[in-house]
């Protein structure tokens, strides 16, 4: 994985909780700040800490255009997403930090 490179990335609560959908320009920074509660804020008032989806992508305006159509999808579509790629709900945190 890319150390510095844009990315969406999908926060749960817990399975089938409650989501939170960022794009970040560095992953790893970003998801420690989450998880340490570094910034007020949605993920910090509903506990929203398990990394369970991210895409990588070339750019920062490709990252920023498919958040905000992630974040038009319905709960269902940004589940199944989620379930394709991650199905047992892991914490993605230790892939990324390696």
């Amino acid at each position: 994985m890319e150390k510095r490179q844009p990315a969406v990335y999908v926060l749960a609560s817990q399975r089938n909780g409650t989501l939170y959908i960022g794009v970040t320009s560095d992953l790893i920074k970003r998801i420690w700040e989450h998880k340490n509660d570094v910034v007020e804020g949605f993920t910090q008032r509903y506990g929203v800490h398990l990394l369970v989806y991210f895409e990588q992508h070339v750019t920062m305006d490709a990252a920023i255009t498919r958040e905000k159509q992630l974040k038009k999808w319905n709960r269902w579509w940004k589940l199944k997403l989620i379930e394709e790629r991650n199905p047992d709900w892991r914490d993605l945190w230790p892939e990324i930090v390696g």
